[in-house]
């Protein structure tokens, strides 16, 4: 008989939290906005709230559903595939604050590079998987995982949206420094990608931008408004906070309240405390995301689970250190938690597929944290050499499986 599957509880834990903490967080920072827009200081949240929902039924399915099903050519490329063709389709719809990313259909938008970034992990898990034993082949291995990752990379500039290309990005490296690629390969793409990435930031209005980051109080009513009233918001909230709900920031002081910046809202309202407490569940899931993938059965779990932990708290990280003026603005959102329907239900899916993963995780029963084992098996990860070529599982396999 079968062992029964279950799923890491404190990543299912972590989730759950960061989700159902989003939804309050959009309320507190949206309901003045709702109000003057719509007469409605509900509107905000209750749109979170549906997408949340979709977002945990399609995580929970997503959880019952086999990952190896997604190791299989037609599943891998025909997502890539669709996700480019909505990268291109984004073009024949108008431009929103200057940025064509959004594909509209009356009130309803999806935002295709938030879907492009699982359809991304999946395509390199499988064909770095496919690749095994050639790991240090340039033209075989590592020159076709570049070549799609920065034909993506270059639509979603063209949008323009560099954070979220940035991210992708990430998602290529790990995964190919966890599949046991050359660094030498590595470092010779990073000279054209560093290259590309200074001449994307001397464009003018990019540009200005940096100039903003590097000193925002020169222009404080100009450029530098929202870097400012983000620290602000920072600021005022101090180590205890303003309380919930009464920050002043979001009275149409700071831009994106709810949206890209609602970590300032965070932190003025539930201060150092409550900024450190999201910092910690970003922590808490980074270390059983990873926990989960190394412990993964396969190679292809190993690779697919390390792609998604790393571009989800990359882009926490991302955004936390931009509300913290650490690094250029960039209009990109907090995981979870920042208002938005295209960014909230292909993450939860995505940690959906991560929670199946770890149901069927190898587990020794000894904490990895405490005796060290978890950093090794990090260190030993791209190597691997007993997680290779595991064909996909059939529909007959996993119901075996799960019945028992």
């Amino acid at each position: 008989m079968a062992r029964k599957l279950r799923h890491d509880e404190w990543l299912f834990a972590a989730t759950i939290g960061l989700a159902l903490f989003g939804v309050v967080m959009v309320y507190s920072a949206s309901a003045m906005l709702a109000a003057q827009e719509n007469n409605n200081q509900f509107h905000y949240v209750a749109r979170q709230a549906v997408w949340t929902v979709i977002g945990l039924v399609a995580m929970l399915a997503a959880m019952h559903i086999d990952y190896r099903w997604l190791n299989d050519w037609r599943i891998a490329n025909g997502l890539l595939a669709v996700c480019a063709l909505m990268l291109v389709a984004v073009f024949g719809f108008g431009a929103v604050n200057g940025a064509q990313r959004w594909i509209r259909f009356g009130s309803f938008s999806l935002q295709p590079s938030e879907f492009t970034k699982l359809a991304l992990a999946i395509f390199l898990a499988r064909f770095l998987e496919r690749r095994a034993g050639e790991e240090d082949s340039f033209w075989r291995t590592f020159a076709p995982c570049v070549c799609v990752t920065g034909f993506l990379v270059l639509l979603v500039v063209a949008e323009p949206d560099l954070g979220t290309a940035m991210m992708l990005g990430v998602v290529c490296v790990v995964m190919l420094y966890a599949a046991g690629a050359r660094l030498w390969h590595m470092g010779l793409a990073a000279v054209p990608a560093i290259a590309g990435l200074c001449a994307l930031l001397l464009v003018s209005w990019r540009f200005r931008r940096l100039m903003t980051f590097l000193d925002p109080w020169a222009d404080p009513q100009g450029a530098g408004y929202q870097v400012v009233q983000s620290m602000i918001a920072i600021g005022s909230g101090g180590v205890e906070g303003l309380g919930f709900a009464s920050g002043r920031q979001k009275m149409f002081f700071l831009p994106f309240a709810h949206s890209d910046f609602i970590y300032a809202v965070v932190g003025e309202e539930l201060g150092l405390f409550g900024a450190l407490a999201v910092v910690a569940a970003f922590g808490l899931f980074l270390w059983r995301g990873v926990r989960a993938a190394l412990d993964a059965p396969c190679r292809f779990g190993m690779l697919l689970g390390l792609g998604i932990v790393s571009v989800i708290v990359a882009q926490a990280l991302f955004n936390i250190s931009v509300v913290l003026s650490i690094v250029p603005t960039k209009g990109i959102p907090l995981p979870f938690i920042s208002y938005g329907g295209s960014s909230l239900v292909p993450t939860l899916f995505a940690v959906g597929v991560l929670l199946n993963i770890s149901q069927h995780g190898e587990r020794s029963g000894v904490n990895p944290l405490l005796d060290g084992s978890w950093w090794k098996r990090i260190a030993n990860a791209r190597l691997a050499p007993d997680r290779r070529n595991t064909p996909p599982i059939t529909p007959a396999t996993w119901r075996r499986e799960w019945r028992g």
